[in-house]
């Protein structure tokens, strides 16, 4: 997204509204329509804006990415196109409107390219895990992924990323700190791994402290767009909130089974063949977990990124579901859901002592990097 571009900051609507018509103003944004000297798009915000575009004003073309504009080609207006990304640069006649005197453009087909040569390169050359040792002075932690213990290794040049607290999607994740990372934190690694599979060299890590729910559902408020769920393990109630990026699926009942049946240690290789290739990201296997629990948990993340989107309203109180939710601060009752799956009554039946053998992983590679750097 433009955010990524530290020269170009991009300002938020309210911001907009409070400058003064004459002040110079930015907004990024997708383009929704073109017409002869005038471009319509939304913000990140989803508010409307009208831009017009002056005779003489700067349209240039940089690649995703890009952090400057000496990579920037000079472009037409018309070269623009319906989805491409925008951040325009002018003075506000309103608060929704703007004349530009110069326009920068990333094409949304360079950006989907990019977003799939990164995705792939999730899949290819990143893993994910629990946190459960932190060495700062030699910038060394310690992951446990599917059931193994792997060191990751930083450097001055790793690129860390966190989820602030109440966020769900992954290109959510603002810049972070190595300082920032706490043992239990889900993180999410990508680099080279070393022959053994027991260690990688960071280039990129995103991390987040995510609450794993398993439980039944006290209630439902579809208008509210918010449940509570008493978690088995804890016998505490959540709130928890739906935001249209929250992932709502429903495990299907033969899945479902096989899967209790992999909990229960009964059946070693159901989990992973019925997961299909690709989709998540990562295991949300527990510290201390088997090898087998593990990879189930991370075959079933798998899963559920390729079932359909479910709402609110196919939610039901008394049914079982499985959560993992971002909390909006510290030691708070109140989450927002990641993904929420129900369902799953068979799986939690065969721990009916509430400690759950798999758990879902927070991190989707269908959203990550979304924006390509703009």
């Amino acid at each position: 997204m433009f955010s990524a571009v530290p020269l170009l900051p991009a300002m938020t609507c309210a911001a907009l509204a409070q400058t003064a018509p004459t002040g110079p103003v930015r907004q990024i944004g997708t383009v929704k329509t073109v017409t002869p000297n005038k471009l319509n798009i939304t913000t990140d915000a989803g508010v409307a804006i009208s831009v017009s575009v002056v005779d003489g004003a700067k349209v240039l073309q940089i690649p995703p990415g890009s952090t400057d504009l000496k990579s920037a080609q000079v472009i037409a207006l018309g070269d623009i196109e319906m989805g491409d990304r925008v951040l325009v640069t002018g003075h506000a006649d309103a608060p929704d409107a703007i004349t530009a005197s110069r326009v920068i453009l990333m094409k949304s087909s360079d950006i989907a390219q990019k977003r799939a040569a990164e995705q792939e390169d999730w899949q290819k050359r990143g893993l994910g895990g629990l946190v459960s040792a932190i060495d700062a002075p030699t910038g060394t932690l310690t992951i446990t992924s599917r059931g193994k213990k792997i060191s990751v290794q930083t450097t001055p040049a790793t690129v860390y990323k966190r989820y602030t607290d109440g966020s769900v999607k992954f290109e959510d994740a603002a810049p972070g700190t190595l300082g920032q990372i706490q043992a239990g934190d889900q993180l999410r690694v990508r680099g080279a791994k070393s022959d053994d599979g027991t260690s990688i060299k960071a280039e990129e890590i995103v991390s987040g402290s995510f609450k794993n729910l398993a439980g039944t559902i006290v209630s439902v408020d579809a208008t509210a767009r918010t449940l509570t769920v008493k978690d088995l393990a804890t016998k505490k109630t959540y709130s928890i909130k739906v935001t249209p990026n929250s992932n709502l699926r429903a495990l299907p009942a033969e899945a479902a089974a096989r899967f209790a049946a992999r909990a229960k240690g009964g059946d070693a290789g159901v989990g992973a063949a019925s997961a299909p290739a690709g989709g998540g990201a990562g295991s949300g296997g527990r510290p201390g977990a088997g090898g087998g629990s593990a990879s189930a948990g991370g075959d079933l993340s798998q899963l559920v990124n390729r079932l359909p989107q479910g709402s609110v309203t196919d939610l039901h109180t008394g049914e079982a579901v499985m959560v993992v939710a971002s909390q909006e601060s510290e030691g708070s009752d109140t989450l927002t859901a990641v993904t929420l799956l129900s369902g799953v009554e068979p799986i939690l039946a065969a721990t009916p002592k509430g400690e759950a053998s798999m758990t879902l992983s927070p991190w989707s590679l269908e959203g990550a990097n979304e924006g390509g750097g703009m």
